[in-house]
């Protein structure tokens, strides 16, 4: 008798992607071994998510030649929260990944506690990957993160790459793998109890200070009730399709920026009107990412003020964006200067 149905859909998704894995990275780049087989890591909070995740690479990896080990990021926002990373570290060493660590980070304050959270995280976990030489990080994001993220970026209104949620690749050279976006919370969830994998369920995913839980146990929920049970999927769908565009209207805008700057680099206002306004505000965004503004500080009204230089000129003064980036028009032309 196989394994049961919700355990075969994990294995299978994370199979798919460590076929990928060794596909773009055959042999390690880790400091320990050249030539040894690719190193894949799980990021795991012992949620049922990640442990289904954990459980899944533990499986696959041995039968495919891959080395797998774990880590889990100790935010230090939460009583015994260094405790519970300990657990986690304990649950992993069980599954036999190697290596296994755990990493405390320190919050800030920038952006809120979930964003200056999740950009700790991150930090954290391209540091460990770097210093393992790791190929890739998995993430237990599942289909109902995703449609998640798709209703926090509709309530931004911040634009279709916000609608477009999260990549099932994203990173330096792709590192950070999501292989459950196209499976379900409850599966990943049935996998561990069928398994008999201890889970923990983060408080702060019920509290309702945090967005994303608000969304989670409060939001969606009135949606399905509302249009039924596919509001899920269907965000989910949106996500695959608003990242499909998006990403043609980002080469689009890669391919027009040359044709748009003069001989000293400024942007040309004629050229810039002419193109759609969805090009050119990418091509906008990416002059100003260009002069020093930082990508996660470069919201939709920014850009709206810098595209009104184009569109709605009257005589108005520069534009300030943030890293201290000012735009003005002068004698026809967008100037983009730092300071």
């Amino acid at each position: 008798m196989g394994p049961h149905p919700a355990v075969a859909a994990i294995r299978l998704a994370v199979r798919r992607v460590l076929h990928d894995v060794l596909t773009l990275a055959p042999t390690s780049s880790s400091p320990q071994g050249a030539g040894e087989p690719p190193l894949v890591l799980v990021a795991c909070s012992g949620g049922a998510d990640s442990m289904a995740l954990a459980s899944a690479l533990a499986f696959e990896a041995p039968r495919l030649g891959v080395r797998a080990g774990g880590v889990t990021v100790d935010h230090g926002l939460q009583q015994g929260s260094d405790l519970r990373a300990a657990e986690v570290v304990s649950r992993l060493t069980a599954l036999d990944l190697d290596p296994v660590e755990a990493v405390r980070v320190d919050v800030g304050r920038e952006g809120g506690p979930e964003a200056a959270a999740r950009d700790a995280r991150y930090a954290a976990l391209d540091a460990v990957a770097e210093r393992h030489g790791a190929a890739a990080i998995l993430l237990g994001h599942t289909r109902d993160d995703q449609a998640e993220t798709v209703l926090l970026g509709l309530a931004r209104g911040s634009g279709i790459r916000s609608l477009s949620g999260m990549a099932t690749a994203s990173g330096v050279g792709g590192r950070y793998r999501r292989p459950f976006l196209g499976l379900d919370r409850q599966t990943a969830r049935k996998a561990c109890m069928v398994q008999s994998l201890p889970v923990w369920d983060d408080p702060h995913n019920v509290d309702p200070a945090y967005t994303r839980s608000r969304v989670r146990h409060e939001a969606l929920p009135v949606l399905e009730k509302a249009l039924g049970k596919g509001v899920v999927e269907a965000l989910a769908r949106t996500a695959q399709l608003s990242r499909d565009d998006a990403d043609a209207l980002d080469s689009w805008a890669a391919a027009a920026e040359s044709s748009v700057r003069d001989d000293s680099g400024d942007l040309e206002v004629a050229k810039l009107y002419a193109l759609p306004p969805a090009v050119r505000r990418r091509v906008l965004r990416r002059a100003a990412i260009a002069a020093g503004s930082p990508p996660g500080s470069l919201f939709a009204r920014h850009l709206e003020e810098v595209d009104r230089l184009i569109t709605g000129w009257r005589g108005q003064g520069a534009i300030n964006l943030p890293g201290r980036v000012a735009v003005r028009r002068q004698g026809g032309r967008l100037v983009l200067r730092q300071g």
